[in-house]
Order: C-alpha cells, then sequence, then structure tokens
C-alpha cells in the first residue's frame, strides 16, 4: 500500500513532463507541415543524391 504514495507522484511527474514536451512542440511548431516530410522521402531531388565532386567533374568535361 505505501508503493502506491510512491508511485502516484512519479505518474503525475511523467504526465507533466509530457504535457511540457507536447506544449513545447506545438509552440515551435513541430505539427505545421506534416505532409512535406512524408512527400519528401518519395520525391527526393537528384541534385542532393550526387556528390558535389561529381558535378564539379561533369561540368569539366567537352
Amino acid at each position: 500500500m505505501n508503493i502506491i504514495f510512491v508511485l502516484i507522484p512519479i505518474a503525475i511527474l511523467f504526465v507533466i513532463i509530457a504535457g511540457v514536451v507536447f506544449f513545447w512542440a506545438i509552440r515551435s511548431e513541430q505539427f505545421e507541415d506534416l505532409d512535406r516530410q512524408g512527400s519528401n522521402i518519395l520525391f527526393d531531388e537528384e541534385e542532393r543524391m550526387t556528390k558535389p565532386q561529381d558535378k564539379q567533374r561533369d561540368d569539366q568535361q567537352p
């Protein structure tokens, strides 16, 4: 029975920490553009895939 007096404050502390993290995420606009990140993996630009050195070599060739 005494363990309840320990577990209840720990549970309340976890809820407070989760609430603070959630409201921090909302204020820092983490949830503003959810569609862009999901489509970035599907429509990746080829410039990101090539190394800058490879691009310079392609420019130097006649």
